[in-house]
């Protein structure tokens, strides 16, 4: 069992930065995957990027890969997603979620906990 708590979204201007934090607690082994999916309006809900529970980062939005970065701290049981160079088209609902395998994956029909996730709006 897992629970996941998103922060840190807010409305900034084009070109600006934010740095999401995922709080987790769980019950029995911490090998486990977190990751990053975003939904925008009228849209599906999409993989953003994640990291294993060894701490390997995976990015599956190719437009993020040299802007967002995903780390863990495993002390604070917390996961951040720094964005930077944000684009109007980040504008979305940030969530993270909890995958009971050490392996990072795509798609969020395999992610077993979802916190309730944290507003992003990139705007002039």
């Amino acid at each position: 069992q897992m629970w996941l708590a998103e922060s840190g979204g807010d409305l900034v201007q084009p070109g600006g930065s934010l740095r999401l934090s995922c709080d987790f607690s769980y019950i029995g082994s911490d090998n486990f995957a977190i990751g990053w999916f975003r939904e925008a309006p009228g849209k599906e809900r999409e993989g953003v990027s994640c990291i294993s529970a060894n701490g390997e980062v995976t990015h599956f939005e190719d437009s993020v890969k040299d802007r967002f970065t995903v780390s863990r701290d495993n002390t604070k049981n917390t996961v951040y997603l720094q964005m930077n160079g944000l684009k109007p088209e980040d504008t979305a609902h940030y969530y993270c979620a909890g995958r009971n395998n050490w392996r990072c994956r795509p798609s969020y029909n395999e992610y077993d906990f979802w916190g309730q996730g944290t507003q992003v709006i990139v705007s002039a």
